[in-house]
């Protein structure tokens, strides 16, 4: 093997700025790493830092083939002596002309130094480097990978602070956070609002003859219900709540942000008003089907159509339960929407028949009088203008899918900017079904991309068959990590493709925060890039690939990096039961927690 002898020394002052990969990983590995602790470490378990092979192979569950640091390096304490000690070349050692390396002194100078002081600054105080270097120690020929270090694989701490004791007893904790969530709580209050009036109504009128209240007055009461819950579904609504909660001031008391910070359980408004009217269309087909049969109401048309819609009221409700809902989503998509199609459609029609039977009537109005009277009827052309809004933007636009392994892909879109913290549904058949992900803003602003993983039988597909071209339809809609910026400073926590939301976060709107983020095989799975961007918004985020240490206890990490941090709440972004059983552990435990809920 031929010698090289720098011309030059290494200047020990630009050995603190090291920006690339490294190259006698030799001497460093015979060092011991002990040796080099600062007295003060800023982490209090081992990081694990990928490696690289020289040819492009990556090391994998080999313990030797892996640098493993306790503590920081400091490059402003390196000296000369040490520098030495750890077989760096300096005036002295140059002169010996023994010494061999296949760097140049100007290769040196640009960052060609022993990856072990690399190694040791820390991952997130190097930039990325292309440069794969082959290192030779006297006497032998072994080529040693190259380094990268912008982002890295942590190992669960074994120093996790044990959990507090829940207060109270188990059952009192159980109703509190299973069952009188805010989610239920407004579902009872919709509810409430409308029986309590119900009650009212049927009692004032016990004694009228025929029984019963005024059968317009309850039509009108079941379609004003229709059309909040309508409402509080539709997009720009929801958009302008999540604006005026978000104007939410960091003054504001801690207990009245984590209140506000509950927007996203306005579904229990959507079921709620939803539950309600179906009760009062109940009593409606009631009313109708006994005047009827005491020949008091003589229209066939009108009694068929309100069994009708009580049938499709009634099958919406039943397969919008979680249970079944859970089961079989796609059957619930496709009976929440055909059926709410078909229910604004015949609600329609009956409001015309009824109209047309009243305008017949000695002395009444015509019957185009008759129907612009009516409640009803402006109510149901609000709701027929907003079912048709998403429908008028409905649109196929050019995508550009990125394979990032064989469980997830990145979909790239360019037909338009958006915004902070913003989702979108996309799909390949508009009729059939929709997916909603969250968006990641590119850095040009012009552009942004979706992260799809392998989660069912449509993922599956948009993986392994990529398309070029997606249907979409509305605007974009804001998710529930716009909430964490009513917080000075939080802890996201997430599992696989959950962190496409935490990036939509944290690219378009950083904030100081911690990241958990949970999945097998990361760097495989999901590539560099999404990596370096966690670990920009967080340069310590905890990256655990579950593959090599297992399934974290993830309440305890979260607790941990809450508590380590000082956060004032915790978002998790993952699987219905993960969330749960965070939020869960979170809120018995005092701690506020949030993470998405079915009709959120």
């Amino acid at each position: 093997m031929a010698q090289l002898a720098p011309s030059q020394p290494l200047d020990l002052s630009k050995a603190s700025k090291i920006s690339s990969t490294g190259a006698s990983l030799v001497t460093a590995m015979q060092t011991p790493v002990n040796s080099l602790q600062d007295p003060d470490p800023p982490h209090s378990h081992p990081i694990v830092h990928r490696t690289t092979l020289i040819d492009g192979e990556n090391i994998k569950n080999d313990p030797s083939d892996l640098i493993v640091t306790d503590a920081s390096f400091r490059p402003g304490t390196l000296t000369t002596a040490k520098a030495s000690s750890l077989g760096y070349p300096t005036e002295d050692t140059l002169e010996d002309q023994s010494v061999t390396s296949t760097a140049s002194s100007d290769d040196l100078e640009k960052g060609m130094a022993p990856v072990l002081i690399r190694n040791q600054i820390g991952a997130n105080e190097i930039e990325k480097s292309d440069m794969e270097s082959t290192v030779r120690a006297r006497g032998h020929h072994t080529a040693y990978p190259s380094y990268r270090s912008d982002w890295r694989i942590s190992v669960p701490p074994d120093d996790v602070p044990k959990l507090p004791v829940k207060p109270k007893g188990r059952i009192w904790r159980g109703i509190r956070h299973n069952y009188v969530t805010v989610y239920q709580r407004l579902f009872a209050i919709c509810l409430a609002a409308n029986i309590v009036p119900l009650v009212v109504l049927l009692a004032t009128n016990r004694r009228s003859k025929p029984w019963g209240p005024d059968r317009g007055n309850v039509a009108t009461a079941a379609a004003a219900n229709v059309l909040a819950a309508f409402l509080i579904r539709q997009e720009n609504v929801i958009n302008t709540l999540y604006s005026i909660c978000c104007a939410t001031p960091w003054w504001f008391p801690l207990r009245l942000r984590r209140i506000v910070a509950k927007l996203y359980h306005f579904g229990g408004v959507h079921s709620g008003c939803a539950v309600s009217a179906t009760i009062w269309f109940i009593l409606f087909t009631a009313l109708i089907t006994r005047d009827y049969a005491s020949g008091i109401y003589d229209q066939p048309g009108v009694m068929a159509i309100t069994y009708i819609l009580v049938a499709l009221f009634l099958s919406i409700c039943f397969f919008a339960v979680p249970k079944f809902r859970y089961v079989s989503h796609n059957v619930f998509e496709a009976v929440h929407r055909f059926a709410g199609w078909i229910s604004v459609t015949l609600f329609w029609v009956l409001v015309l028949l009824m109209s047309k039977g009243k305008s017949e009537l000695p002395g009444a109005d015509s019957l185009g009088i008759t129907v612009v009277k009516s409640p009803v009827f402006w109510i149901l052309l609000v709701i027929t203008f907003f079912t048709i809004l998403p429908w008028l933007r409905l649109r196929k636009v050019e995508a550009f899918p990125e394979i990032l392994s064989d469980h997830a892909i990145r979909i790239h879109f360019k037909y338009m900017k958006i915004g902070p913290i913003l989702g979108i549904r996309i799909s390949d058949n508009p009729l059939k079904e929709w997916h909603a992900f969250a968006s990641i803003p590119a850095p040009d602003g012009q552009s942004f991309s979706l992260i799809v993983s392998d989660a069912g039988d449509w993922t599956k597909k948009q993986i392994q068959q990529p398309s070029h071209a997606y249907w979409v339809r509305g605007i974009p809609i804001t998710g529930v990590l716009r909430m964490a910026i009513v917080f000075r400073r939080v802890v996201l926590v997430t599992t696989g493709s959950g962190i496409g939301p935490i990036l939509s976060m944290l690219v378009s709107h950083p904030l100081p925060c911690r990241v958990l983020w949970s999945t097998p095989d990361p760097e495989k799975t999901y590539g560099e890039d999404i990596l370096e961007s966690v670990c920009k918004a967080d340069p310590d985020a905890m990256i655990i690939n579950t593959r090599a240490s297992g399934r974290p206890d993830m309440v305890a990490l979260a607790y941990h990096l809450y508590v380590q941090s000082n956060a004032e709440a915790v978002f998790c972004i993952s699987n219905p039961t993960l969330t749960r059983k965070i939020v869960y552990g979170m809120e018995s435990r005092g701690i506020p927690a949030y993470g998405p809920i079915w009709d959120s």
